[in-house]
């Protein structure tokens, strides 16, 4: 069978001693679907339908960039151990979480599997009212198995407190301008008139500077102004323009009481905003915040599966809009895949307003994995077959792409020899998708 990838130098050969096409595939999650791992899969899968072993040599890098499963993949990939804990979800009521320990004493943790938006009905999601408390008892609750270092994945959140949910769990006091204490895991509505974070009675292995924090998270994301967490992500966990105003004036609230805890004023550092604001919270714990590609460089091996050659590097996320461009995983991923010259494919669960941005950072084409019109609940039902139907289109698309730069370059009509594979010359250099960034855009949905 000709290669569908003809390459004059691939170090990676076929049995039959043919060039493979080398295919990167490097997912984050699909919010309240699929994490990474399976999101990996499946694209596989959709890949093995048009293309077997013996004509692509594909890597999975599942992207666990802090989001739900960041825990788990971590204790995994060191071979530690997950302790299962009860604590009080976003919403007041208790959930089953968890924790893992690496290396002896470090102690990993989603605030998602805490706070999450997954957690959170979706007929009660009001982010006025949704809490962190339940974050600050797995960090309490690994600090007393003896852990002196906590790595929090901030990412996939169903809050905006600002973190005031965490650091009362661990013992700080917030008190409104009448002096009188907000009450204990009320939300980022209960803000309004915050005046002061009192972090005296904090848990004393914090205090004392025992415990060292690291967070993983988008650090584009901020707590106040025009690009403020509310006002950015807000919406998605079902704000009104009201509550959207609202808990802008929140944010602000925590910038100033935390200004006068830390002596700056953290309302535009980089990471504030995460996870609805914890990323605030987190700085008053004295955490370092991280970004997300560090994380993944360094627990997940990205950096090191870009020092090879890739001809193709497929990626996704559930949602691809104007913000994409600022932090997210596929696109840090397309940066890279840019300088080794690999075509990069998104697919994406919903394509919102801006999404062409992403076209800047070197991504080829992007597509929603949708086949048809649907509704939210159906389509992450159905999540793991619209994956794999849709990485087996792009990769025909692409397929479709090399027949057509053939035909062009060559002046002949190419008939497809094996199941659809196009009959080339295995003695031209050919970058079969060099024209595939154009094509792909026409058909880009």
């Amino acid at each position: 069978m000709p290669p569908f990838f003809p390459r004059a130098a691939s170090p990676k050969v076929s049995t039959q001693g043919q060039p493979r096409v080398r295919i990167l595939v490097a997912p984050s999650g699909f919010k309240e679907s699929l994490g990474p791992d399976e999101v990996a899969d499946c694209i596989e899968e959709g890949i093995r339908r048009v293309l077997p072993e013996s004509s692509a040599l594909i890597r999975k890098v599942p992207l666990h960039d802090g989001g739900e499963g960041f825990c788990r993949a971590l204790v995994a990939a060191q071979r530690g151990e997950i302790h299962n804990i009860t604590v009080m979800g976003p919403t007041g009521e208790p959930v089953k979480s968890h924790f893992g320990i690496i290396g002896g004493d470090s102690a990993v943790l989603d605030m998602a599997t805490a706070a999450g938006l997954r957690l959170v009905p979706r007929n009660c999601r009001d982010p006025t009212v949704t809490t962190t408390f339940g974050v600050g008892q797995l960090m309490a609750a690994a600090m007393d198995k003896g852990c002196r270092k906590i790595i929090i994945g901030c990412g996939d959140s169903g809050t905006s407190d600002g973190g005031a949910g965490m650091l009362q769990a661990l013992g700080a006091k917030l008190t409104d301008t009448s002096r009188d204490e907000i009450p204990t895991a009320s939300g980022g509505g209960s803000l309004a008139n915050l005046d002061r974070i009192d972090m005296s009675r904090i848990h004393p292995r914090l205090r004392t500077g025992e415990v060292k924090i690291e967070a993983i998270c988008n650090i584009k994301n901020v707590l106040c102004g025009p690009n403020g967490v509310a006002r950015v992500f807000g919406p998605q966990k079902g704000a009104t323009p009201q509550q959207v105003e609202t808990l802008s004036e929140a944010m602000d609230n925590v910038a100033r009481a935390a200004k006068a805890v830390l002596g700056k004023d953290i309302g535009n550092t980089p990471g504030s905003g995460a996870s609805g604001g914890l990323g605030a919270g987190l700085l008053l714990l004295g955490a370092e915040l991280r970004p997300r590609s560090e994380a993944a460089d360094e627990y997940f091996g990205l950096r090191a599966a870009f020092e090879k050659p890739w001809d193709v590097v497929i990626t996704g996320e559930g949602s691809l809009d104007s913000q994409s461009a600022r932090g997210k995983m596929t696109v840090e991923v397309a940066r890279r895949a840019r300088k080794l010259d690999a075509q990069v494919i998104v697919l994406a669960g919903t394509i919102g307003s801006g999404a062409e941005s992403i076209y800047d950072a070197g991504v080829a084409a992007f597509t929603s994995i949708l086949d048809g019109p649907s509704s939210l609940e159906q389509a992450i039902k159905n999540t793991d077959r619209l994956l794999k139907d849709a990485a087996e289109r792009s990769i025909r698309m692409l397929r479709a792409g090399m027949s057509l730069s053939n035909n062009s370059n060559n002046k002949e009509q190419f008939p497809s020899s094996g199941p659809g594979y196009p009959k080339v010359n295995p003695n031209e250099n050919l970058d079969a998708l060099s024209n595939i960034k154009g094509l792909s855009r026409s058909v880009t949905c």
